[in-house]
């Protein structure tokens, strides 16, 4: 399986099971689309932001099918300016490269520094899929076992509306 290995035995450990597609790198939600039909889940645009000072980092998870600009999102989130995180951010916190972007990065976030927003919309979906660190596979996880997730690696999360 592609992906960091450490993520495979967690999820196996906390009984969250999951739904494997190997497919060729997906960096963009368009390329990943092909490889996502036929299988029932909503899948998920992962946006890693920063804070003006850049101490700060912030998650959010949303339907792929959703646009949501940097501006609206500083307003609904209400931490000032952000920006998105760079490429060397994203390898600090998540331990990700671009185009891999996921909360199962969030096991390399031993600090709990990352923050994630999580768009109230996606309490409708029973199933969520994610890359796991890389984008040369996307994991269905149960929404609810996403939670599950993210309780044990002690991450801040909310709901919001974000549109």
């Amino acid at each position: 399986m592609n992906g960091d290995p450490r993520l495979y035995r967690l999820l196996s450990s906390l009984d969250i099971a999951y739904e494997y597609i190997e497919h060729p790198p997906a960096p963009t939600i368009e390329i990943a689309k092909q490889y996502w039909a036929g299988h029932d889940a909503t899948h998920c645009k992962n946006l890693f932001f920063r804070n003006h000072k850049g101490n700060q980092h912030y998650l959010v998870l949303l339907d792929c099918n959703r646009n949501m600009d940097i501006h609206g999102i500083e307003k609904i989130l209400k931490q000032g300016k952000l920006s998105f995180a760079s490429a060397e951010r994203m390898d600090k916190y998540l331990g990700v490269q671009p185009g891999s972007v996921t909360p199962f990065g969030l096991i390399n976030d031993t600090n709990h520094h990352v923050i994630v927003f999580i768009d109230s919309n996606l309490q409708h979906s029973v199933r969520l899929s994610f890359h796991p660190c890389i984008n040369t596979a996307s994991l269905i996880i149960k929404r609810d076992d996403l939670i599950k997730f993210l309780q044990y690696t002690g991450n801040e999360y909310q709901w919001v509306d974000l549109y």
